[in-house]
């Protein structure tokens, strides 16, 4: 073999290795998933929500088509603790945990409380809020307790645990539930008299009744208390990193100041 076949033949294969490792160093750079390993700073984790729970997470069309709330606030704040990059995808409600479980979502955040039947196909942190329950209605009807809505109609969220209260209340009262998937829709029932009331969480209601003077509301009596968590894959390595960040998030204040942000009803 003459020296130009030599030189020609090295040549080629210096280029085909330099190649090789540009397309590795590529793919590695824009790998963005929790899990896959990156080599940039931050990691994105792409997280699930319902954008339809104000103050938790809603848009505010007056402003921007941007998600905000307590939990995107909170979600965020975490993935600045913990080095993550974090983006906001809306999707209705009872999708949701259908959605972690396919991977389309690294993390589910949306107001979410965990209960046995979810506990079995999702993971849940540690709770970073503390809910109950109102029924909200026509103040003219001047409801005082579940049963004085006998006969009538309650709407409740599509797949939450608001739905799960109302249908339990509703065998022992003698009233129909009828779901929505947005809590806006059943405000809309509500205004129009399709639902002769709705079980709502407590925060959230505060904000309809603030704004909608023909709208009351009472709490009601549960046995044990309702949370919020954030919800993970199952077997998800964020799982002990999220936990130990809510707990010092709690420590230090942080969640606090953002219930004092976000639950202050003019």
């Amino acid at each position: 073999m003459n020296k130009k076949w030599l030189l020609a033949i090295l040549t080629t294969l210096v280029i085909a290795v330099l190649a090789a490792c540009g397309t590795s160093k590529d793919d590695k750079e824009t790998s963005g998933s929790a899990g896959e390993g990156s080599t940039d700073s931050k990691k994105t984790l792409i997280v699930g929500t319902s954008a339809d729970y104000a103050p938790f997470e809603y848009v505010d069309t007056a402003t921007s088509d941007e998600i905000i709330g307590f939990d995107i606030d909170l979600i965020k704040t975490i993935g600045d603790k913990l080095g993550y990059e974090i983006e906001v995808q809306n999707m209705d409600f009872n999708s949701l945990i259908t959605a972690l479980q396919a991977k389309k979502f690294d993390v589910v955040i949306s107001g979410m409380t965990p209960t046995e039947e979810r506990d079995k196909v999702v993971d849940f942190t540690i709770p970073y809020y503390e809910t109950e329950q109102y029924l909200i209605f026509d103040k003219e009807k001047g409801y005082t307790t579940p049963a004085d809505v006998a006969g009538g109609v309650v709407g409740a969220q599509v797949s939450s645990i608001q739905e799960d209260l109302a249908k339990v209340l509703g065998e022992e009262h003698g009233f129909k539930v009828e779901s929505r998937n947005l809590i806006p829709e059943l405000i809309q029932e509500l205004k129009t008299g399709r639902f002769d009331a709705a079980v709502i969480e407590n925060i959230v209601s505060e904000n309809y009744l603030s704004k909608n003077d023909d709208l009351a509301a009472f709490p009601i009596e549960v046995e044990e208390p309702d949370y919020k968590s954030i919800v993970l894959q199952e077997g998800s390595e964020l799982k002990a990193e999220f936990d130990k960040a809510i707990e010092e998030l709690t420590a230090d204040g942080t969640i606090e100041k953002l219930k004092k942000k976000w639950f202050v009803v003019e």
